[in-house]
């Protein structure tokens, strides 16, 4: 049964991994047994990478600012000219921007569009180009598994984050039209969409009493989630268990769209 969740001599890039819930998802691949390639800004962020090491498989850290359409146009040609073979996607970086609808500036808007979609395209297409090249993989049975993070927002509106609900909702788009291209020729791409997690993109939230217990009261599992609660949710995607699943919005969200 082991041999199912194995990533053993696998490649993940990993898009938001310096802290939260991509920070979970990069150590759980390495657990698995991946090489992780970390996509950050913060040159001073180490955390991950040490504890990658401390697993004992390798990590590689190339810098760039997702909110520049040029460093993300250039990071997977870079990559793949150092001679990285890449087999998992995990797109995970994302930015929140509150304003009411009728202030919200467009700089703001377009910012958090180009982070939390325009920058997943840009490296679905030239990630998910270069695994279709690849022969199938005797670890997970196919050429690479993409995984974009989404939101609850991906199916609902919520209050003061029209660029946010939007950029998300088209990640769940984006991400079927890709499946639909590219299952039948062996990359499976997916989404995980989180319920109300502990991490600083919800700190506004957090920190006010009201919103917080209107919003905890209906969660089901009596709880917010935390960063580990996705480990293993990445690791099912992309290893062979998940092999025929395509095309999904996991939901890991304690039951709240339940409710």
């Amino acid at each position: 049964m082991s041999s199912l969740f194995s990533l053993q001599g696998e490649t993940a890039l990993v898009t938001g991994g310096t802290r939260g819930i991509g920070q979970a998802c990069a150590i759980a691949l390495a657990e698995a047994g991946a090489d992780l390639i970390l996509i950050q800004r913060n040159t001073t962020a180490t955390e991950t990478k040490k504890a990658v090491e401390a697993l004992g498989r390798k990590a590689t850290v190339y810098t760039a600012d997702l909110s520049s359409q040029e460093d993300v146009a250039k990071l997977v040609p870079s990559i793949l000219a150092d001679g990285h073979t890449v087999r998992i996607l995990i797109n995970c970086a994302g930015i929140q921007i509150r304003h009411p609808v009728e202030v919200f500036p467009d700089s703001d808007f377009n910012q958090i569009m180009q982070v939390n979609l325009n920058s997943v395209f840009t490296l679905c297409r030239d990630a998910g180009a270069h695994m279709l090249s690849l022969p199938p993989s005797a670890t997970t049975g196919r050429r690479g598994s993409i995984i974009n993070f989404a939101s609850l927002l991906t199916f609902q509106g919520g209050l003061n984050v029209p660029a946010y609900a939007a950029s998300k909702g088209a990640v769940g788009q984006l991400t079927k039209s890709m499946a639909n291209g590219w299952s039948g020729r062996g990359v499976t791409v997916n989404c995980i969409a989180p319920g109300y997690i502990e991490t600083d993109m919800n700190a506004a939230l957090l920190a006010d009493p009201a919103r917080l217990a209107s919003i905890s009261e209906r969660i089901p599992a009596g709880r917010w989630g935390t960063p580990d609660d996705f480990k293993g949710s990445v690791v099912y995607l992309a290893s062979r268990a998940g092999a025929y699943v395509t095309g999904h919005t996991l939901v890991v969200d304690g039951g709240w769209m339940g409710r």
